[in-house]
């Protein structure tokens, strides 16, 4: 089975959103799914807190606005617009919050997996 992905553009405006309703606060994503990988454009709104704690891995970047990226045991850091952070599966719980709002890329798939 040949997985390879071409070569793609993404004009953004034309994935429909996806709504999530956090704890407090709404998410939209915007996915593109391919085989192995997931991308997707994430805005938070205002006063956004996610209703969960994340264990899969992620490359996230903040493109607008400031997040923070909260621990399950305890620290947290504020995102700002340029910053990334990168987890791989299983290696921490974490959630989102954020007072003002946020615009995200973020990556997932298959090479975040636990070391094999």
């Amino acid at each position: 089975m040949n997985d390879a992905i071409s070569y793609r553009t993404i004009d953004w405006s034309t994935v429909p959103p996806e709504e999530h309703k956090g704890e407090t606060g709404t998410s939209w994503w915007r996915t593109l799914q391919l085989p192995g990988l997931r991308v997707r454009l994430v805005e938070y709104s205002p006063n956004y807190l996610a209703d969960h704690w994340c264990r899969k891995g992620h490359i996230v970047h903040c493109l607008a606005g400031e997040f923070v990226s909260e621990l399950e045991d305890g620290p947290a850091t504020a995102m700002r617009e340029g910053m990334t952070y990168v987890v791989s599966d299983g290696a921490s719980s974490h959630r989102s919050r954020t007072e003002h709002g946020a615009i995200l890329l973020i990556v997932d798939g298959d090479f975040l997996g636990a070391a094999r």
